[in-house]
């Protein structure tokens, strides 16, 4: 999995960042790009990657203000000339479908693929596919924002080749069969049952990514454990007034969070336009009084979650 930050501002585009939108990369465990929130001019940002619009299946968004989703038609429109023709499933809150349908409709706009729309409009479990699960919450903002949570299940284990060695099955199609089924009937009748030959599971990954928030007392439990928190942080600890005033988080709000939530990695974004580059150093000590592994994230910033 990778994570890339298309835009990492608060509000309004600058010179410095673009507003909000985020990649999470999986083509190599299901050949799919996600995203999260679509601001103005993310389709801009793309064309500084090597990301593929055609590649994205799902987005996701958070609430509804404009610097989330104001990109989302010219995306959806884009997408068609530039070779997308597979079926785009948008996940948001209730409006969403309005949102996208009235942009389409004026504008006179038909893509060459089917957009599915998916509207939620209270904390759910959203998506359980055979290899992820995705749920919801809601936050603490001027209008319905969520953040997801997304988990990958669990793998199954390497096959224990040294054991089915040991009995006399050498490499062949049965490891394939074993490996894929509870129990296999050899021709002789010997009955070979997968967990004896199957060595620990491969403990999937779990990723949260939150929309615009205020502090909330109940996240540490959504997020507990997460390889990766995304949290906004549009205001410095020094603001603690603004944050509450504007329903935002600072970033001692966050790193606390990230501490409660014994996450392995805090990834800070949503950055206030007052906070220029020479102004970074200073919120990063300030998250790191609390939680020491962090990193403020910045446009075309990549990570990946191992």
């Amino acid at each position: 999995m990778d994570i890339t930050f298309l835009g990492t501002g608060a509000g309004i585009p600058s010179k410095e960042r673009n507003v909000t939108s985020i990649i999470l990369d999986m083509l190599q465990e299901i050949n799919e790009l996600w995203m999260f929130d679509c601001g103005e001019a993310t389709q801009h940002q793309i064309l500084h990657t090597t990301l593929k619009p055609r590649k994205i299946k799902k987005i996701f968004i958070t609430h509804l203000h404009g610097d989330h989703i104001f990109g989302l038609p010219g995306l959806l429109s884009s997408r068609s000339f530039l070779g997308g023709d597979d079926e785009v499933i948008v996940y948001g809150p209730k409006g969403i479908k309005n949102f996208i349908e009235t942009s389409l409709l004026v504008s006179e706009t038909r893509p060459a693929y089917d957009i599915h729309i998916v509207e939620f409009d209270e904390p759910c479990l959203l998506i359980d596919e055979k290899s992820y699960v995705v749920e919801t919450i809601l936050l603490d903002h001027n209008m319905k924002s969520y953040g997801y949570k997304i988990t990958e299940k669990d793998k199954i284990g390497e096959l224990r080749v040294d054991k089915l060695r040991e009995i006399g099955i050498t490499p062949g199609p049965i490891y394939k069969q074993i490996k894929k089924n509870e129990r296999v009937t050899l021709d002789d009748g010997t009955i070979l049952y997968r967990k004896d030959f199957i060595g620990d599971a491969k403990k999937g990954r779990k990723v949260v990514i939150l929309g615009d928030t205020r502090y909330v007392s109940s996240l540490p439990d959504f997020v507990k454990g997460a390889d990766l928190l995304i949290h906004e942080a549009t205001f410095s600890k020094e603001n603690p007034e603004l944050a509450k005033q504007y329903y935002h988080s600072t970033t001692k709000d966050a790193a606390t969070i990230a501490k409660k939530g014994n996450v392995q990695h805090l990834i800070l974004t949503h950055i206030s336009s007052r906070y220029q580059k020479e102004h970074i150093p200073l919120l990063l000590e300030e998250a790191m009084e609390i939680f020491p592994n962090v990193t403020i994230a910045y446009d075309f910033y990549q990570y990946t979650i191992k």
